[in-house]
């Protein structure tokens, strides 16, 4: 029988490290570490067996297609199925970047919102009945973010469906491109892609409850890592208490839910929660 597997995506350092970390001590299974660089994947791995942890380690870049193709066979052959994925790979650009917003909405749109849409697609046939899948949003992915509230209602829709929130997507990044996404959208391509995962979250919870699978969201906190220039307070280990929550502790009964870092279930439609 082939063992239990858990994946984290983009985990060559900062949250998703620590999330590796974590699972490695509690997760009773194979635990792999992924990221797009190879090098510095093997090199967060050698990290970790330092400190006594044996994660695997698979190249996965979430924006390519094949290189998702060729981890999803390699697991298929190898293991399976998947028991906890954890959509942790995201980028950010700097207040201070000087690219366009209409390149800031394209890339940061292709990363955290399409390319999260892919692995999952592709990855998700993969699931093993029970199994827990947590996609790392953040408190920019709180619906409060979007100013429209004809756009909000949209996008809490409890009848949206996958090719619709991509639709939305789309239309903000055509909408940045001409300067105009400003009154509806607000100015933060970041906000409007964690807006889409957490959306995300809610529609693949709908198809996948008849197989006890368990899809949530979770804001890890304001973390002190190179994508919030470490600016933030928590450690990557407090930022990876909440998804390790969600991957291995909550109630079968947390499914379809936005999460906040202290592990309270949180509305995602409701009054934005203020850091504490």
């Amino acid at each position: 029988m082939s063992p239990k597997l858990a994946i984290v995506t983009g985990a060559n350092k900062g949250i998703g490290f620590a999330i590796v970390r974590g699972l490695c001590k509690r997760f009773d299974g194979v635990v792999y570490l992924t990221s797009r660089d190879e090098e510095r994947g093997k090199t967060a791995v050698l990290e970790l067996n330092k400190e006594g942890l044996n994660p695997k380690y698979h190249q996965l870049d979430i924006t390519d297609t094949k290189s998702l193709e060729v981890f999803h066979d390699y697991i298929k052959e190898k293991y399976g199925g998947i028991d906890v994925l954890v959509n942790n790979a995201a980028i950010a650009f700097k207040t201070s970047s000087p690219e366009p917003v209409a390149v800031q909405a394209v890339e940061t749109l292709r990363v955290n919102y399409f390319a999260v849409l892919a692995t999952c697609e592709i990855l998700f046939p993969l699931l093993r009945n029970g199994a827990r899948v947590v996609n790392i949003s953040s408190s920019s992915g709180h619906l409060s973010q979007i100013p429209s509230e004809s756009l909000r209602n949209r996008f809490k829709d409890p009848e949206l469906t996958i090719p619709e929130l991509s639709d939305l997507m789309n239309k903000f990044i055509e909408e940045a491109k001409q300067g105009t996404q400003s009154a509806e959208w607000g100015n933060s391509s970041y906000s409007v892609s964690k807006v889409g995962l957490t959306a995300l979250t809610m529609i693949q919870q709908r198809f996948l409850s008849d197989r006890e699978i368990k899809v949530n969201a979770v804001h890890p906190g304001y973390v002190d890592t190179d994508m919030s220039s470490h600016k933030g307070p928590l450690s990557i280990d407090e930022g990876a208490a909440a998804p390790l929550f969600l991957a291995l502790d909550a109630p079968d009964s947390v499914r379809g839910q936005y999460v906040w870092y202290d592990k309270r279930i949180v509305s995602w439609v409701g009054q934005k929660p203020k850091e504490q």
